[in-house]
Parts: C-alpha cells; sequence; structure tokens
C-alpha cells in the first residue's frame, strides 16, 4: 500500500502551517515542495499502515466511520482509492471529508491516493462497519 498526499499551498497561506495540516493526520516516510508554474505544492509519500495510523485514530475518536466509509466507497478505483480532505479542519487536528477538491474546502483540499492491489480490503481496515457507532469486524491492513 502506497499513499501519496498532495495539497496546494495557496499564496496567502503559510508552508508550515500548510505542513503541520498534513502532519496532524499523517506520517509520512518523505515530504516535499513541488512547484509547478507559478504553484507550490506540498507532496507526502508513505507505505504501509503506519502512514495512515493518526488518521485510523482520528476516524475512530471523532466516531465518524460510517460518513467516512462512504466518501471512501465513493473514490474507490480499480488500483486503489482516492478521497479528500478539508485543510482547515486537518490543521486543527479533524477529519472533514469534501466531495471534490475545491468545492467544499476555500483553500483547496488535500487530495489523498491510496493505491493498493485491493481497494476494497483498504476500507474495510480504515472504515469497518459498524453496529450502534462502534467498529465490527475489524481487519489487519492489506498490503504490508
Amino acid at each position: 500500500m502506497r499513499i501519496e498526499v498532495r495539497v496546494e499551498i495557496r499564496p496567502t497561506e503559510s508552508e508550515a502551517k500548510v505542513k503541520r495540516a498534513l502532519m496532524n493526520l499523517f506520517d509520512f516516510d518523505e515530504i516535499e515542495v513541488e512547484e509547478f508554474k507559478e504553484i507550490k505544492f506540498l507532496v507526502g509519500k508513505g507505505k504501509g499502515a503506519k502512514c495512515l495510523s493518526k488518521l485510523y485514530e482520528a476516524l475512530r475518536r471523532q466516531q465518524i466511520l460510517d460518513a467516512a466509509r462512504q466518501y471512501l466507497e465513493k473514490g474507490r478505483e480499480l488500483t486503489g482509492v482516492r478521497f479528500y480532505l478539508h485543510k482547515q479542519a486537518a490543521y486543527a487536528g479533524k477529519v472533514s471529508f469534501c466531495s471534490f477538491e475545491y468545492s467544499e474546502s476555500p483553500l483547496g483540499a488535500i487530495v489523498v491516493y491510496v493505491e493498493t492491489s485491493d481497494p476494497d480490503a483498504f476500507i474495510d481496515w480504515l472504515t469497518p462497519r459498524t453496529i450502534d457507532g462502534k467498529p465490527v469486524g475489524e481487519r489487519k491492513p492489506p498490503d504490508p
């Protein structure tokens, strides 16, 4: 399982604060700034469940597994899962999903892509089904 997280750093934003937003929810192996024309992006990359451990715990702490599962299922692709997180919520250490990259997060969303050979197993691990808000059938992370 490979994870790539990309977020635009707007001219009015502090690079350090955007980095903090990412670090609140992810534990990357590497993080760097990329520039495309005049636009700067912060790109974090990692492998395995360790990279997603903060997100994993936050989803359970906030008790939003059912809602999160719906967003992940909508973002299922043949070789992975793509989803969007609200940048300002991430800065506050909270998980809030967006439907699209630019519609619900005025400063642009955090774009998360998880490459995995089994997107369904990934979704079941990160956001298991629940009964009365409690996870049932917790699984081991896919693609060690």
